[in-house]
C-alpha cells in the first residue's frame, strides 16, 4: 500500500471520492465485475485463446468504481500493476504487445478450429478476430 508522499496515492484520492459516492449496490457489482474480469486474465496467461491485457485493465477499470483498496492492489500489483500503469499514462499498447497477441490468438484459434466439432469451430477465430481488430485499432506504443 503506498504511503501519503507518493504520486499514486495522491492520484487514488479523488478516485476514493467517486467510489464512495457511489451506491453500496453499485460499488458490489462494480468489484464483483473486476474480481470476474481478473479471475478471467489470470486464466489467460494459462489458455491460449483467452487473453491477458484487457481482462486486466477491465479489472482496473471496475475496480477504480467498485473498490479504492482493490485499485490500488492491482496499481501497486508486482506483474499486472505495470501494465495499468502504463495504459493509463499513454493510452497505447507497445507493438510487441499486439505482435505477441495477434499470433497467440491465430494459434489458438487454429488449434480451436482443429479440435472443436465443425458447427462451433468458427467462433474462437470470430472472437480473436474482433480482439485483434480492436488491438491494432488502438495505438501503437514503440
Amino acid at each position: 500500500m503506498p504511503d501519503e508522499q507518493t504520486p499514486l496515492a495522491c492520484a487514488a484520492a479523488p478516485t476514493q471520492a467517486l467510489v464512495k459516492a457511489r451506491p453500496m449496490w453499485q460499488r458490489v457489482i462494480w468489484l464483483l465485475a473486476g474480481l470476474l474480469s481478473l479471475a478471467l486474465g489470470i486464466a489467460g496467461i494459462f489458455l491460449p485463446l483467452l487473453p491477458t491485457t484487457p481482462f486486466i485493465l477491465l479489472t482496473a477499470f471496475c475496480f477504480s468504481r467498485g473498490s479504492s483498496r482493490c485499485e490500488a492492489w492491482i496499481l501497486n500489483h508486482r506483474t499486472f500493476g505495470p501494465m495499468v500503469r502504463d495504459w493509463r499514462a499513454t493510452r497505447a499498447v507497445p507493438l510487441r504487445a499486439k505482435q505477441l497477441a495477434s499470433v497467440m490468438m491465430t494459434i489458438g484459434s487454429v488449434w480451436a478450429a482443429i479440435t472443436l466439432p465443425t458447427q462451433w469451430a468458427w467462433l474462437p477465430a470470430l472472437c480473436c478476430a474482433c480482439v485483434a481488430t480492436w488491438l491494432w485499432r488502438l495505438p501503437t506504443r514503440r
